[in-house]
């Protein structure tokens, strides 16, 4: 049996464990609940695991039909003795079926929750690293907003915007990752998901991955793949669809990780843009036709951005003008 199992089967135990002990509050007299309660606390003060199988097994009775199982077996603030026996004889009748049944429905519950996750967001100019359960390594661009679950049968992973470079452990297990336009399903392989102006782009340093288009944040699809990426490969998914597979050398995904942007044959509104996620002061493109459809090749250190600047008249026809308030605008040169 694997460590994993191993795990899931304690877990599983303390918190039917836990849900017994709450059962125990709301049957018999006030001195036995009362002890119960005390019971219950001491329980869960005596070990981390019993703290989360408590917090877990408050989440299941509350959501789940231990609420009605609740309200019929709950401790009156007056009683008479009439009551108490009614009270007992209920108890009686639903004590094994009534928590057995809330085992089941909270088990299941319980199997269904992510058993970790993560809300992820960077800063312009900053950089990542997050490391799952599952021991997968998520890498996030500047200006990346994410969140990410990792369930007892599969691995999720929501993109709203920005890059993320993910290096997957395969455990059996899909790992997806889910856009606005699309989603990218794999086993194990280091790849990345860029979301930026309507737009999503991936990119495979190794092994293989599915790519559904236009889902649209719904989720993962059980169709057929629109494309499927090895190294070496990336392709754009946009409102028109799948874009051409394109090569890619797989030392170049995610470069900025070892501090570079590679440009091959990049629209320069696009590598402005990129480059303005590392910048306090961003370059600004003007509004020109012109500008706006050149397209930019090489390789800039993230360390040098004047570097960048100064050879962009150099390699395209540009010019570049620092205003009053010190922000460079990027004109084309007529």
């Amino acid at each position: 049996m694997t460590d994993a199992a191993l795990t899931d089967r304690r877990a599983r135990r303390l918190f039917e464990h836990a849900l017994l002990l709450l059962a125990r509050q709301h049957g018999g007299d006030a001195r036995v609940s009362a002890q119960a309660r005390q019971a219950f606390e001491l329980w869960r003060k005596a070990d981390a695991a019993h703290e989360a199988a408590a917090q877990a097994a408050l989440r299941g009775w509350a959501a789940t039909e231990a609420g009605a199982l609740r309200e019929r077996i709950a401790l009156p603030v007056a009683q008479d003795a009439a009551a108490v026996r009614a009270r007992r004889r209920t108890l009686s009748a639903l004590g094994v079926v009534g928590v057995s049944a809330l085992l089941g429905g909270a088990g299941r519950w319980l199997w269904l929750q992510p058993v970790e996750q993560l809300a992820l967001q960077t800063a312009g100019g900053q950089t990542m690293m997050r490391t799952l359960a599952d021991g997968s390594r998520l890498d996030l661009a500047p200006h990346t907003r994410a969140r990410a679950s990792v369930h007892r049968d599969r691995r999720e992973v929501w993109l709203a915007a920005g890059e993320i470079r993910f290096d997957v452990r395969s455990d059996g297990r899909p790992f997806t990752v889910v856009t606005d336009w699309g989603h990218v399903r794999v086993l194990g392989t280091v790849f990345t998901v860029a979301v930026r102006a309507r737009r999503m782009d991936v990119a495979v340093a190794e092994g293989r991955v599915a790519v559904w288009a236009d889902r649209r944040g719904h989720g993962p699809d059980t169709g057929a793949p629109d494309a499927e990426l090895q190294a070496g490969q990336r392709l754009r998914v946009d409102e028109r669809g799948v874009g051409a597979t394109a090569t890619i050398l797989p030392s170049d995904v995610a470069a900025w990780r070892q501090g570079w942007l590679v440009f091959n044959r990049t629209p320069l509104v696009e590598a402005v843009a990129q480059w303005n996620d590392y910048l306090a002061s961003p370059l600004v493109l003007a509004d020109d036709v012109a500008a706006r459809g050149l397209i930019l090749t090489g390789s800039f250190p993230l360390r040098d951005p004047a570097a960048f600047v100064a050879s962009l008249p150099e390699v395209l026809p540009v010019r570049v003008e620092r205003s009053a308030d010190g922000a460079r605008h990027i004109f084309s040169r007529r």
